[in-house]
């Protein structure tokens, strides 16, 4: 191991972590692969180095410049609660939160320093249901320790040692996890953890140690039959998907949620915003056979969207995203298109359920349409809209299909289809319910369904398509158009076609291949024209379509895949 020395900057600014943050991203990036190649725990999917780096990038590319240390993390920790992805990368998010929550002025010193990684092992220890020895958890408890005790000799002292208890306690991870030694590797997670810590040592000093590189070279070239004979490691092995998906809900609906996910898989990890109270944002995730039922327990609790399911068996999953890819790339063509001819049994049906005025596109392509019921009162409302999906789907079944798919684009859709639901499973008809954040998204799910997919695989394709449809809108403002993607509000302009050309320039320029438009009753036609030429013109690569809308709200929805 390089000798570190023990000068170098003695305390952490916005500055500092930006640049710690951004050798972090080029560790990772430069390591990934080997890393990944590491990952057999809890599921051998070779992505948790890809999760944290792309964790580390939400969190730190792209934010608001000039922001101090304490205002950076919390926007950091943010970003990274929104977009983290895997078990690795989920508590990565969580514990950028504890350090937000720690460092709480524009300058840490060593002793903020070992307090603030105490505080982000704490929160993420916590997130998870059941902490398992041996993994990212254990590397964390040994540095923060670590830090504390080299505190008080100064803030490089206590980054080396937290960097260097880090690697030991990798280095001891085989002899804590059975499905380490058994495959004669460390645990991916830690490892990379390791390295993001040792790329503060190298930001702080200019010297790089190497201790999670030689761990990463030395365990990338043992050969799996030197590997320790130990009991095999059951774990999430017993598990087919990882279920993901961001929740808003209140703390006491997240921890029932979390009841209610043990029971049913495991890898359980939630984590929310700082001090939730009252509607807080969760990211969850969970390792389950059941996906149906992992995604309805958070639908029973609050807003599910973002939802992202992913099959554990490679070669299965790689016939399932073979499948996506086909059916996502064909589905633009499919929808200009004649429908097809309509099967006399189908074995499963797709029921969307919405507000928009697009029903009668999605029942001419073979899809069944139930229309959100709005009434006064929002309970009477729901109770209306499930005897509509309940209707539907007993037609459905009445003509020989054996299960459905309900797929909602807003929450009360989505709590009337749980009622509905509920009640079809207890005359034995297997059903489901999918929630997407928009129309838009609810229309790529269709465009990859496949009755002749196994269940659970067709629910996986859809759900993925969903979740790359990414969706912008219109909405007519005070002050003018307002450009919103997401939760962010991106500008405003003085007429609609300006804002419309805005809001297809950015949704193209993150990579599309189709725009799927729904104006609204107040945008004009002309306007669809002019924005449509606009496309073709600024991105001849780019295919789009309009569909029906006819709502007042928003102004218009345009839809990215």
């Amino acid at each position: 191991m390089v000798e570190i020395p023990e000068t170098g900057r003695q305390a952490l600014d916005a500055d500092i972590m930006r640049e710690w943050a951004a050798r972090g991203i080029d560790t990772l990036t430069r390591h990934r692969r080997g890393v990944d190649e590491l990952n057999v725990f809890p599921v051998a999917d070779s992505d948790t180095a890809t999760n944290m780096l792309a964790t580390l990038q939400a969190a730190f590319q792209g934010g608001t410049p000039g922001l101090g240390l304490e205002a950076l993390l919390d926007e950091a920790a943010g970003r990274a609660l929104l977009s983290a992805r895997g078990n690795s990368g989920v508590i990565l998010a969580q514990m950028l939160r504890g350090l937000a929550d720690a460092w709480n002025g524009d300058e840490i010193d060593a002793k903020g320093f070992a307090s603030g990684l105490r505080s982000a092992t704490d929160a993420a220890t916590a997130a998870v249901a059941v902490p398992t020895a041996g993994t990212i958890l254990t590397v964390a408890e040994s540095a923060a320790s670590a830090a504390a005790k080299a505190a008080p000799f100064g803030f490089v002292s206590a980054a080396r040692a937290a960097a260097e208890a880090g690697a030991q306690a990798v280095a001891a991870t085989p002899g804590q996890l059975p499905a380490l030694a058994r495959a004669g590797v460390v645990d991916a997670g830690g490892l990379a953890l390791t390295l993001i810590l040792e790329a503060l040592v190298e930001t702080l000093t200019g010297s790089v140690s190497t201790g999670a590189l030689d761990l990463l070279e030395r365990h990338r070239v043992r050969a799996v039959e030197e590997a320790e004979q130990v009991p095999r490691e059951t774990g999430s092995e017993v598990f087919g998907y990882e279920v993901q998906y961001l929740l808003e809900a209140d703390a006491a609906a997240a921890a029932e949620l979390r009841h209610r996910l043990t029971a049913l898989g495991d890898s359980v990890v939630i984590i929310g915003s700082r001090a939730a109270k009252d509607v807080t944002t969760f990211n969850v995730h969970v390792h389950v056979n059941d996906i149906g039922a992992a995604i309805e327990a958070g639908i029973e609790r609050g807003r599910v969207h973002r939802i992202s399911v992913t099959r554990f068996d490679d070669a299965h999953h790689t016939q399932a995203a073979h499948h996506t890819e086909s059916a996502h790339h064909t589905g633009a063509d499919r929808r200009h298109q004649a429908p097809p001819e309509p099967r006399q049994a189908p074995e499963r049906a797709v029921v969307v359920v919405t507000a928009a005025g697009v029903r009668d596109f999605l029942e001419r392509e073979g899809c069944r349409a139930v229309r959100v019921e709005r009434l006064p009162d929002e309970d009477e409302a729901v109770a209306a809209t499930a005897d509509r999906i309940a209707a539907e789907l007993a037609a459905v079944r009445e003509a020989g299909g054996s299960s459905a798919v309900v797929v909602t684009d807003e929450p009360a859709a989505a709590r009337a289809a749980r009622g509905a639901v509920q009640r079809a499973r207890q005359d034995g008809y297997r059903v489901t319910v999918l929630p997407t954040g928009s129309v838009v998204q609810s229309l790529a799910a269709f465009a990859v369904h496949d009755p002749d997919r196994h269940f659970d695989d067709d629910v996986v394709a859809m759900s993925e398509a969903a979740a790359a449809c990414r969706t912008g809108e219109l909405r007519s403002g005070t002050e003018g158009v307002e450009v919103v993607v997401g939760e962010a509000d991106l500008g405003v302009f003085d007429t609609a076609l300006e804002a419309a050309r805005d809001l297809a320039d950015r949704l193209c320029g993150t990579g599309a291949e189709l725009l799927t438009v729904l104006p609204g009753a107040a945008f004009e036609p002309e306007s669809v024209t002019a924005l449509s030429d606009h496309v073709r013109e600024a991105w001849p690569l780019v295919e789009i379509q309009r569909l029906p809308a006819g709502d007042d709200e928003p102004l218009l929805l345009i839809g990215a895949e």
